[in-house]
């Protein structure tokens, strides 16, 4: 949903929550517009925490296709602008991507390729 572009960019206890369990290599993981969380979160290095970072959400594509009027900014542009390498595949198919223990998916078809992987991540931890 839209909500998140309001209460999450700027919900400290938010980004605390995941700087710590990022930095602890817990996995993180994302879909749609949820990962606008992953924005203004500042890892202890000082970096964001998505700078460099291999990184997909609903792009600016479907948001202009879907409710443009609605959100507050375009959350492609936003994650880019912070650093993240973003990777965007064809307007609402499934896309997914992993960067280390970060998982992000593009839209709501990308959440099962997003659990996918995150279990991945967590049987290889636990090995």
């Amino acid at each position: 949903g839209l909500a998140p572009m309001v209460d999450m960019p700027e919900n400290e206890l938010l980004k605390k929550v995941i700087k710590e369990t990022y930095e602890r290599n817990a996995v993180v993981g994302a879909v749609c517009h949820g990962p606008v969380s992953l924005l203004n979160v500042k890892l202890s290095n000082g970096t964001y925490l998505v700078n460099g970072k291999n990184i997909t959400s609903f792009t600016d594509e479907e948001e202009r296709g879907y409710a443009i009027a609605d959100v507050p900014f375009l959350l492609e542009t936003a994650l880019t602008k912070q650093g993240a390498k973003f990777h965007a595949a064809a307007v609402w198919s499934d896309h997914s991507i992993a960067d280390g223990n970060l998982v992000t998916g593009q839209n709501p078809a990308s959440a099962k390729g997003v659990a996918e992987k995150m279990i991945v991540i967590l049987e290889s931890a636990a090995k």
